[in-house]
């Protein structure tokens, strides 16, 4: 049986499934700039809040790319089960290691033989936490292929055959993965070249230099009683500098003795 075809946004924010074969033989949009695939039961999710925006400008644009692929037609029988129930008993369900391999095959056809240069990730509470980091080091792949569980997860078999990257979003447990493969793209495309059209934002961000950002004001130079701080209104550069390092410092010392301690060599206090 042949899998339907991926749903495809390069250039372009509207998108329309199929159930009809796949042309195995045709070439990918749009591959020269960055893309993202995404392997989910649920490909009208996207783009979802990347089509906002200034992502959403850009992939309009063609300046990223974003694929989905959907699970549902890789599974089996009359219903196209994608899922069964655990082995060794439990409650839920998992997604089969024959289905999701069919589909991953399909995603990364012609894909770079150097796994970092198109990283393969499973969204999961288990995986490394994602990083202002990780979002750079994916900005300057080629693109990277993310699978969205759902259910209890998925058969580790397929894991460990593909040697899949496990990320998470952080220390909570969400219904799927969609929703973290949105905000894991958001913030790789962002940093991709003329998405933000200013280099400088990039670098003066929580996280960039290790450290949160520091407060940010702007008009009216009044409000509710509330002035902006004067060094801001100098148009002294240096103390204006060094006034948002130093804030930067105190709220990083403050909020995240974690990355205080990472940025002072030391100990959280």
């Amino acid at each position: 049986m042949s899998a339907a075809p991926p749903r495809r946004a390069a250039g372009r924010l509207s998108v329309t499934p199929s159930l009809a074969p796949r042309d195995m033989d045709r070439p990918r949009a749009s591959a020269r700039v960055w893309q993202a695939r995404i392997i989910t039961l649920f490909p009208e999710a996207f783009p979802g809040v990347l089509g906002l925006s200034l992502t959403g400008r850009a992939l309009k644009e063609g300046r990223w790319g974003l694929e989905t692929i959907d699970l549902r037609p890789y599974g089996l029988g009359k219903h196209r089960n994608v899922d069964d129930t655990p082995a060794g008993g439990g409650a839920g369900m998992v997604l089969r290691a024959d289905v999701l391999s069919r589909a991953i095959d399909d995603a990364q056809r012609g894909m770079p033989e150097n796994r970092a240069a198109w990283p393969l990730v499973y969204l999961s509470p288990r995986g490394r936490p994602f990083t202002q980091a990780m979002a750079r080091d994916w900005s300057r792949a080629k693109g990277v292929t993310l699978l969205c569980g759902r259910f209890e997860g998925v058969d580790q078999r397929v894991l460990d055959h593909y040697a899949v990257e496990e990320v998470s979003l952080g220390d909570f447990v969400l219904t799927g993965g969609e929703l973290a493969a949105q905000a894991m793209i958001d913030a790789t495309v962002r940093l991709l070249p003329e998405v933000l059209g200013n280099a400088e934002s990039t670098e003066e961000e929580s996280f960039s230099a290790s450290l949160l950002e520091h407060p940010q004001y702007t008009k009216p130079a009044e409000w509710n009683g509330l002035g902006i701080p004067p060094v801001l209104l100098s148009g002294n550069h240096a103390e204006i500098a060094r006034w948002r390092q130093e804030q930067s410092e105190a709220v990083t010392q403050a909020r995240r003795p974690d990355l205080w301690a990472a940025w002072t060599g030391g100990q959280p206090d």
